[in-house]
């Protein structure tokens, strides 16, 4: 009996030393976390979609409540109105919010540039660029494998079963997922305006004559845009137009004028 009391104390006293040890560590070692960091992360969607930068949703918040507010970050999952939660939290304003929309710059669809082989091999745009031109033989278009909407958490692009190219709806948040995943960036995030957005719909650096050989309405860098924009807006380089929306006013005389027909309002 006197040996099993004893072996019982042991037992005991050993817990509490125990429990004492690890109190003390725990104190010593113990890690403060600013409350404010679980409120801007219940402001936030939980997408941990990775388009404001950062790894997901609780590192926002983390490097929110640390630089003392948004300080020129965003969360383009949440919007104007969470962004503005959280400015509002840190007594900042958010500032003059931009609208954006991401758009597909390839008109590379089966009329356009059809298809002088088959591709059947991993489907993947990522391996399909790394390995061959693409079904139509331009190295700069839409491969239409769907590496873009493999990774939209938000069912927001999907490839159009006609044209063979990306299509994006109103369910994107702008997280930017698709445009990091598109090996030949078709895809960009960039303002649109009331009037709609103006967008080449070529990425094609070739010379005219040995784009066109490939789609039809690939840009030939004529440079006729250029010419006939007024606003310095529009800027042809490598045989291929681009658009400075910070100029572009939306007069469509770029759009009209283009030989090709290759930019389009959207």
């Amino acid at each position: 009996m006197n040996i099993i009391l004893i072996s019982a104390l042991i037992i005991a006293a050993i817990a509490v030393v125990a429990a004492v040890v690890l109190y003390v560590v725990s104190q010593k070692f113990k890690v403060y976390e600013d409350p404010r960091i679980d409120e801007v992360a219940a402001l936030l969607p939980g997408a941990n979609c990775g388009g404001c930068g950062l790894p997901g949703c609780r590192n926002f918040a983390e490097n929110v409540v640390k630089a003392g507010g948004l300080k020129g970050k965003t969360c383009p999952a949440g919007g104007v109105s969470v962004n503005s939660a959280i400015a509002e939290m840190f007594g900042e304003g958010v500032g003059e919010v931009v609208p954006q929309k991401v758009v597909v710059r390839c008109n590379g669809s089966c009329e356009h540039a059809p298809a002088k082989v088959h591709y059947d091999s991993i489907p993947s745009c990522a391996y399909f660029h790394m390995t061959y031109a693409g079904e139509s033989g331009c190295a700069y278009g839409c491969l239409g494998c769907g590496d873009c909407v493999a990774v939209c958490k938000f069912d927001a692009i999907a490839i159009d079963g006609e044209t063979k190219l990306p299509k994006v709806n109103n369910n994107c948040v702008l997280c930017g997922a698709c445009v990091t995943a598109c090996p030949r960036t078709i895809l960009a995030i960039v303002p649109i305006s009331e009037a709609g957005t103006i967008v080449v719909g070529c990425m094609n650096k070739e010379k005219g004559v040995d784009a066109k050989k490939n789609c039809k309405i690939a840009c030939i860098g004529c440079k006729k845009c250029e010419k006939t924009c007024e606003f310095g807006a529009i800027t042809v380089e490598n045989n291929l137009a681009t658009i400075d929306y910070e100029k572009c006013k939306v007069c469509l005389k770029c759009m009209d004028g283009c030989p090709a027909k290759g930019i389009k309002l959207v």
